[in-house]
């Protein structure tokens, strides 16, 4: 999976610039999907429901097909390494040119963070050793690349070139 995780505080605008991201990549002809990483726990299926009765019977996987969404729970072991779980989602976006991963600090696959001093906190990166760059209109002293939010072409270029990497190494 070519993926990039896109990472900052609460409110540093992670989510809008992932979606203005899709946006531009998709109306260049790339595929592109996104994942949002949460390190908060529950449940993600509705308890009672058909489908939760399912896998707490201990399907392996439950999967489920509406009208116009199809979606499938798969159990994980909580102690599951993290890269591995990207590995299970894998083969759900082998077409993608690219995977946006909201959050996720932990991963070693390569990421970028937003900034803004509205949060109230320093940059991540400041500190956390692996961020490749800062997405910021604002002046910030960081040890890597700093790339504005309002130039979306060189974020996105930026991007491209990060998963180029990583796909070689």
């Amino acid at each position: 999976m070519r993926r990039v995780h896109i990472i900052g505080r609460k409110n540093s605008g992670k989510t809008t610039l992932i979606v203005e991201l899709v946006h531009y990549f998709v109306a260049r002809g790339l595929k592109v999907g996104t994942i949002k990483h949460t390190h908060h726990q529950h449940e993600l299926d509705t308890p009672g429901k058909d489908s939760h009765r399912h896998r707490v019977a201990g399907a392996s996987v439950v999967g489920i097909l509406s009208g116009n969404l199809t979606a499938a729970f798969v159990p994980c072991d909580p102690d599951l390494p993290r890269e591995r779980r990207y590995d299970i989602l894998a083969p759900l976006y082998e077409t993608c040119n690219l995977v946006l991963v909201e959050g996720d600090m932990q991963s070693h696959a390569p990421r970028v963070e937003v900034w803004r001093s509205a949060t109230g906190q320093e940059p991540i990166a400041a500190k956390e050793p692996g961020v490749a760059a800062v997405i910021s209109d604002e002046p910030v002293a960081v040890p890597v690349k700093r790339l504005p939010k309002s130039d979306l072409a060189a974020i996105a270029a930026f991007l491209l070139s990060l998963v180029n990497q990583s796909d070689r190494t």
